[in-house]
């Protein structure tokens, strides 16, 4: 089993940073969630690495079959919310329309 990555943990903090400055943490709360399950499959990796216990190999490998599935998902919704809100999808820039949020809220403010 191996983790597939649509985004790169590169491109991950690209669109993190982007969204907590422009006040739109939408995606960057889905990309933490992929950073997490990313982990989460690392940790699963290297305890089954470790385990002895047919057991627990068997816990392992089924913590890290679903942590597959929730990554996937999760990859799915954030390249899906990228496109519905118009982000760069080579650059990974995110769209002027939501970059101005933040000068409204300051303004309005």
């Amino acid at each position: 089993m191996s983790l597939e990555l649509k985004f790169s943990n590169a491109q991950l903090r690209r669109i993190n940073m982007q969204s907590i400055l422009y006040l739109c943490s939408c995606p960057s709360q889905v990309g933490m969630q992929i950073d997490s399950l990313r982990k989460l499959y690392e940790y699963q990796a290297n305890c089954a690495e470790r385990t002895r216990s047919e057991v627990q190999t068997k816990v392992h490998e089924r913590i890290a079959e679903a942590t597959l599935a929730a990554h996937r998902i999760m990859e799915d919704c954030l390249r899906e919310v990228l496109i519905i809100e118009g982000w760069d999808p080579e650059t990974l820039e995110m769209p002027q329309n939501l970059r101005t949020l933040l000068e409204q809220e300051i303004e309005g403010g």
